[in-house]
């Protein structure tokens, strides 16, 4: 694959759904980005079965480090494959950003941390291409949430659209972005991570392809409105979560007897779809873009569009760039800025106390 004159990146995600890493090779400069290659790679099965495990219950330093060495060859496996694949020139490729698998994220508190997996220095030796990570702690020592990072790369992607664009990115965690005069951003809630749990715990399928499943069954709206009592939801930003937080114990603590499968469903998609759709209306925008695997499920983005009325919903792939691979585009321009020692203006999202150049590199 030939490249023009534009710096070349590597982007590689995972994200808290745990469904595949997913790698892109993207030219950037300051002007713009493009997705020159891109590759689904899967997620091993037995490790996806031990970060579950480890998340949702005790572990030890030893497994702690086998996870890291474990998940270090996954990711340089995802970029050797991206590589091989496409072609690629790697004396072409600058470096490689690397978000890393979060295991914990927890950014209050009298001792604030984030925790993401995958060693970098594996990446770097089996790939033989810089690496960039640790993203998410420098942000975190100047007082920041240390997420979420996606509404710089939003910003810099639709700031010259007319009008107020939010953008909402669906992952395990949802999360939105407020393009304004001062670029805000916080995590709405839970995204696709309980409807997934709940679709493979109870129909045996990973996820609910196009809301298939969730429209056969009646949101209950008691149930509903005990969720969506949460004190998350009215808690001020900034603010972020993960699975640590929203996962099957704390849905399950809302499943009443009897009820069925399908009508949880229906109830848990409709808690991502009005959870975003009542933090979208707080800015009055003209557009809301979708991003990220929720915005796939069509019945989902069908609730969303029906709650935030004369508000232009559609995918971001509309407007030119794929929203399957969003988040990964996001680590490869987030590599070019550290790489260029420039800082990510994140402080008004995150709260840290001053923008600053985020990422280490090791080469």
């Amino acid at each position: 694959m030939s490249f023009d004159s534009k710096q070349c990146y590597i982007g590689v995600m995972s994200g808290t759904s745990l469904d595949g890493v997913d790698v892109v090779l993207c030219p950037v400069d300051g002007e713009g980005i493009e997705l020159a290659a891109s590759l689904a790679y899967p997620f091993d099965a037995q490790l996806r079965a031990d970060l579950l495990r480890v998340i949702g219950g005790s572990t030890t330093l030893e497994e702690i480090g086998e996870l890291d060495h474990r998940l270090g060859i996954l990711f340089a496996d995802a970029v050797q494959a991206l590589i091989r694949e496409h072609h690629l020139d790697t004396a072409r490729i600058e470096a490689i950003g690397l978000h890393g698998q979060t295991l914990w994220h927890r950014p209050t508190g009298p001792n604030p941390f984030t925790m993401q997996l995958g060693d970098p220095t594996i990446v770097c030796a089996r790939t033989g291409i810089r690496t960039v990570a640790d993203f998410r702690r420098k942000d975190m020592a100047f007082g920041g949430q240390g997420a979420p990072f996606a509404p710089a790369f939003h910003r810099f992607l639709f700031e010259k659209l007319e009008g107020r664009t939010l953008v909402v990115n669906i992952g395990g965690m949802a999360n939105i972005t407020v393009i304004g005069d001062e670029l805000l951003g916080y995590d709405t809630g839970p995204g696709n991570v309980l409807m997934d749990g709940w679709c493979a715990e109870k129909f045996g399928c990973a996820y609910d392809e196009n809301g298939t499943i969730a429209q056969r069954g009646e949101v209950d709206e008691g149930v509903l409105g005990a969720m969506l009592s949460d004190s998350y939801f009215a808690r001020p930003a900034p603010k972020s979560t993960g699975r640590e937080y929203f996962n099957a114990a704390w849905a399950e603590r809302f499943v009443k007897e009897g009820m069925r499968s399908d009508a949880f469903l229906a109830t848990l998609t409709e808690l991502t779809a009005r959870s975003i759709a009542q933090e979208a209306v707080k800015y009055a925008p003209s557009r809301l873009l979708l991003c990220g695997g929720g915005a796939e499920n069509v019945y989902l983005r069908g609730r969303i569009a029906s709650l935030l009325e004369g508000v232009e919903v559609v995918r971001t792939d509309e407007y030119g760039i794929p929203g399957e691979w969003m988040e990964a585009m996001a680590f490869a321009w987030l590599a070019q800025k550290r790489m260029n020692e420039e800082a990510v203006e994140l402080s008004s999202v995150t709260g840290a106390s001053q923008n600053t150049i985020l990422g280490g590199i090791y080469a």
